[in-house]
């Protein structure tokens, strides 16, 4: 089926604390929005079913005809372009079948589902800060660290679909343990949740429980020392990381959101240090690194242009 370039494409975020869906217009302007809690208390069929009644909800508010395509961001791991999928975040699904439930749902349509954090990059290509870039580097700085990499304008999705993926790139080797059984890995040290832990290791509200990477980004910006040192830990290891991406991928543009990203100068003013410090090659003295454009709507922009955008971000059918 050719690519899809007029009515709306049916959009999804699927993650451990939100469900997310919208009617995107093929220029990436959403036209409808919902959202909802991803259910705690529910099993995989009552998960599906919750995100079917969001879907349900959305169409009916949205009316005109129904979508000309369903795509979709969803955490991992998965097995690519399949889907079946295993959130993390998620622990009900557990090799769930998303694309072919979906499938079943909108017969005919195509339906495509990838990594949510490769979402993000897309709709920062597609319309957001790497737009008119041709090699482009994403990323999301969260409860876990991710990315998508364009290069030559179209996405490169690698053997297993997990191209990009700079959350596993070594910053620290002596540094500490990450779950993917490795140790010094940017994700294990730049996470929200890691971050707190250190700051918490290290004398920062020791014995707070609800503690987050929002309140460590306040407590920095109040000027507290041990959370201007967890800011400053973060900000150094994707400064790090970042620069041995641009050296072997030749980046214009590395566009990083996620929540964490909301920190602002606490975080990418120690990124733009240890960036600079590191990437010394003249072609990478020219890349930009900027926070990403489109906020929290990057992933259904992105899961949009899976849709409206095929010949650069869907090489699977």
């Amino acid at each position: 089926m050719s690519d899809a370039n007029e009515g709306y494409a049916l959009a999804v975020d699927i993650g451990g604390t939100k469900l997310a869906a919208a009617l995107v217009e093929p220029g990436g302007r959403i036209a409808h929005y919902d959202r909802m809690d991803t259910p705690p208390d529910v099993d995989a069929e009552g998960l599906w079913r919750s995100l079917e009644a969001l879907l349900d909800k959305l169409q009916a508010e949205g009316g005109g005809s129904g979508p000309v395509g369903v795509g979709v961001g969803c955490g991992g791991p998965m097995r690519w372009p399949s889907a079946e999928v295993s959130p993390l975040n998620i622990p009900v699904w557990r090799d769930f079948p998303l694309r072919q439930r979906l499938r079943e749902r909108h017969p005919g349509l195509p339906v495509r589902v990838h990594n949510d954090a490769i979402c993000v990059a897309v709709g920062e290509h597609w319309r957001g800060a790497g737009r008119g870039r041709a090699n482009v580097l994403g990323m999301v700085v969260s409860t876990g660290v991710g990315g998508g990499l364009i290069l030559g304008g179209r996405l490169v999705d690698g053997a297993s679909g997990n191209a990009g993926h700079i959350g596993h790139v070594v910053v620290e080797p002596q540094g500490p343990p990450c779950k993917c059984g490795g140790r010094g890995c940017l994700e294990a040290i730049a996470r929200g949740p890691g971050l707190v832990a250190w700051a918490q290791a290290h004398g920062w509200r020791p014995d707070s429980r609800g503690a987050t990477g929002v309140d460590l980004a306040e407590d920095a910006r109040r000027g507290h020392p041990i959370a201007t040192s967890a800011m400053k830990r973060a900000g150094r290891a994707l400064g790090v990381a970042i620069a041995s991406a641009t050296h072997l991928c030749d980046l214009e543009v590395v566009a990083v959101g996620g929540g964490l990203s909301q920190a602002g100068p606490l975080l990418f003013d120690p990124l733009e240090d240890a960036f600079r410090a590191h990437a010394r090659m003249e072609y990478a003295r020219e890349v930009r690194v900027v926070p990403a454009a489109l906020g929290q709507t990057a992933g259904l922009v992105g899961a949009a242009a899976l849709v409206f955008a095929g010949d650069r971000y869907w090489s699977a059918d």
